[in-house]
Order: structure tokens, then sequence, then C-alpha cells
């Protein structure tokens, strides 16, 4: 690690005690702590509509969309198809409540498709050739908004077929595989009694047999770009006063 990187990171945490204790000194003395009463998701309504419905992506049609029990969670999963792509799969798991946080979803994702494989092809799921994939969505309506997001690309494949994955949190303003980037943003979002809704997006797109991952890139970042804007003006937008919980 070079000087420079070392200075901005002592910079960088030395901003978040900053943050925390002018945002906890003030709750000490009226004995307001912040963590004994979470702020509300404003968007918890909008998020838990994806469940039951998917996600309503431009230029995609959807062929079926069902939900999930996967990892003793409730995920959507939606078959969707544009012209004469094969048709890939989206699944999401949204926020359920104030108190619901990214944690393992990715491994439960994995096991998932690990029984799949086992009991439907009589196969293995393996994965490999992991990297990242950096794009930015951008919304024009209600109001203009841009969101940078870090996905994780990776190949998979079970006896017979193989994948490009894409999977990332997607928040308002951005996105990252990462459950610790999502956590920090919402703490810093918290000193100011606002919440930070999250939704985790898994895409499956199937290329060809044990197919270079770096060949996917365009469309995943393509529909990449789509989903998280479609979150963005749509299950991430202001909810109206009043439509809490």
């Amino acid at each position: 690690m070079n000087k420079w990187s070392l200075l901005s990171r002592i910079a960088v945490v030395g901003f978040l005690l900053v943050l925390v204790v002018f945002g906890a000194v003030p709750s000490y003395w009226t004995g307001n702590w912040s963590w004994a009463k979470l702020p509300p998701v404003a968007n918890l309504k909008q998020l838990k509509v994806i469940r039951n419905e998917g996600l309503e992506i431009p230029g995609w049609q959807t062929l079926e969309q069902a939900t999930l029990n996967i990892g003793g969670n409730e995920w959507s999963f939606q078959t969707i198809k544009q012209d004469n792509q094969k048709p890939v799969r989206l699944l999401l798991l949204p926020q359920n409540g104030p108190k619901s946080q990214p944690q393992v979803e990715w491994a439960d994702i994995n096991g998932f498709f690990q029984t799949y494989a086992k009991r439907q092809t009589n196969g293995e799921w393996k994965t490999d050739s992991y990297t990242k994939l950096l794009f930015t969505a951008e919304t024009s309506e209600p109001t203009a908004s841009t969101a940078q997001v870090r996905a994780r690309l990776f190949r998979a494949w079970n006896g017979r077929q193989t994948f490009a994955m894409m999977q990332w949190y997607a928040w308002p303003e951005g996105g990252n595989p990462v459950p610790g980037h999502w956590f920090w943003t919402d703490q810093l979002a918290q000193l100011h009694r606002t919440r930070v809704p999250w939704v985790a997006v898994c895409l499956q797109i199937p290329i060809e047999p044990l197919g270079k991952i770096e060949e996917s890139k365009p469309l995943a970042t393509s529909l990449g770009k789509l989903i998280q804007s479609a979150l963005m003006t749509g299950s991430f937008a202001q909810a109206p006063s009043g439509s809490n919980e």
C-alpha cells in the first residue's frame, strides 16, 4: 500500500468517526439513541410488490414469474426475453423489513443451483472466471439521477448448460455485491434519520458451452443498467406521504 492510499483511508475513517461522534453525542444527552428505533424504510411497500410481481424491464418481455423460497427467503424468479435472445433468468430479493440486511444471499443462490443441478441434470454446479463489471445507470423521471454499480460477474455451468451470472445489491444511488458497502451507506443515512432500501439482484444469462465470460459483458452491462434504472424509477422512488410501513 503506497503512502497516498494509506492517507486516503485514514481520512475516510476519520470522516466516519466525526459523523458518528456528531450524530451520537446529541443522542446521548437527550436519551434518544438512534439505534433504539430504526427509521422506517420509506419504500417498503413498493419493494414487497417485487416479490409477487417481479420487475418490468423496458424492451424485455416477461415469460413467467413466480415466488421461490431460497435459503428461507422469498425471491422473485422471473424469465425474461428480448427479440432472438435466449431467455434470461432474473432473481430478485427485495428488502423485507427495517431490520432486514444483505447477508448470505449469494451463498443461498449457489446452494439452490447446486441442488437443482443434482436433481434436474444429474450433474454438478461449478463456477469460475470471477470478475467485476462496472456500469452507470441513469434515470430522467421523475427526477434525473445516476447510480454507480459494481457487480460481480462469473461463469457457471451444470450438466447441460453454461451461464454468465451477474450479482449485486442494488440501492437508489449505487450497487455492490459486498454487503458491507450497503451497510455503511445505510449507517450514514441513519444519522439523518433516513434509510437506504436494497434489492439483491441475480442474473443468469445463457452462453455457449464453457464460453468465455468476456463475451457476455455487453449484454450483462446493458441488462444491468436497465434493471438498476427500473428499480430507481419504480420501487426505489420516494413513497408518497403516509405510505410508509
